[in-house]
Order: C-alpha cells, then sequence, then structure tokens
C-alpha cells in the first residue's frame, strides 16, 4: 500500500511539474515571438509625399538606424531561440517522466 501512495505521489508532482515545463515553453516561445515581431515591424514602406531626393535621404536613414536594431534584436532573437529549445529539452524530460509513472501506476492497479 505504501509503495501505491508513493507512485500517486509522485505521479501528481511529475504531472505539477509537466505543467510547470510546458509553461516555461510557453513564455519563452512567447518572447520569441514578440521579438519575430519586432524585426517584421522594422520593414517600413517609403515615404509617397516626399519629394524624390528627401524620400530617398529619409528612407537610407531609416535604414541604417534599422539595421542597428535588427543587430540588436537577432542576439536577443538568438538567446530567446536557445532558451525556448532548452525549455522544449527540459518539457519533453518532465513528459517521459510522466509518462512514466503513470504506466507504474497502471501497472500497481492492474
Amino acid at each position: 500500500m505504501i509503495r501505491r501512495e508513493q507512485l500517486d505521489r509522485l505521479g501528481a508532482l511529475a504531472k505539477l511539474i509537466l505543467d510547470l515545463r510546458l509553461a516555461d515553453v510557453q513564455a519563452a516561445g512567447k518572447a520569441r515571438d514578440q521579438s519575430l515581431g519586432h524585426l517584421r515591424a522594422l520593414a517600413a514602406a517609403p515615404a509617397q509625399d516626399l519629394d524624390p531626393v528627401a524620400a530617398a535621404l529619409t528612407d537610407l536613414r531609416y535604414q541604417q538606424w534599422a539595421d542597428l536594431r535588427r543587430g540588436e534584436i537577432n542576439l536577443t532573437l538568438a538567446r530567446q531561440t536557445a532558451t525556448w529549445m532548452e525549455a522544449q529539452g527540459r518539457a519533453r524530460h518532465a513528459f517521459g517522466q510522466a509518462e512514466v509513472l503513470q504506466k507504474l501506476q497502471s501497472a500497481r492497479r492492474g
């Protein structure tokens, strides 16, 4: 009886850990998606109401600024992608643990 109770407790704990790991994956993915959105937002349409020379100069200055910003965002995105991938690995591990405990619980009951 003690083993069954221990397995039940371990199973409940494994499910909690899995939920935590999945929440970590979701949070990391959300942060990563936000950075990807920032990159997409840097694509600007050229001004239509300026004279061609002023429009070209404005576009050139904007592109210079946007290139610097893209570099900053890409560094952040690389860190976020690494965090996201690590969180996925931890979630897969937690899922495996929860599945094994669930199978052990089923075998003890059956």
